[in-house]
């Protein structure tokens, strides 16, 4: 259900919190955490089209990507849920230290977060993708 990566939409949570406070401070919670589901649905769909899987295989170190799991994407949707309702309860600089710590963590355990899943989608860096490799 879970994989390395969970962290990586806990963190999407916390994010789509801070976007929803920031660009729809009237708007009911409720509202905001259904956009905010609706944005992580919207992106496993994406995630996991033919296009996205190939653009993982050739830009990172995921060669033998294939998609996820319905039951992944899911418990992917459930875990931003739960970072967007940790970030309802925290103060933002608890908010903001759990996104480091996570990133940090991630990076040591499986030399991959967000930060250089976004970077290597958007612009791959050769020595990156090196490194994430010798794992």
């Amino acid at each position: 259900m879970s994989d390395w990566y969970s962290f990586s939409h806990a963190i999407h949570g916390f994010l789509f919190y801070a976007l929803g406070w920031w660009l729809y401070p009237k708007l009911e919670m409720g509202w905001r955490l259904v956009i905010a589901a609706g944005l992580e649905m919207a992106w496993e769909i994406l995630e996991n089209s033919p296009m996205m899987i190939e653009r993982y295989r050739s830009a990172t170190a995921a060669f033998g990507y294939s998609g996820d799991s319905m039951i992944n994407s899911m418990a992917d949707g459930v875990t931003m849920t739960a970072g967007f309702l940790l970030a309802l309860r925290l103060p933002w600089k608890v908010s903001v230290a759990l996104c480091i710590a996570a990133e940090l963590f991630t990076a040591y355990m499986v030399r991959d977060n967000l930060t250089l899943n976004v970077l290597m989608l958007a612009w791959p860096v050769d020595a990156i993708k090196l490194w994430q490799s010798a794992a």
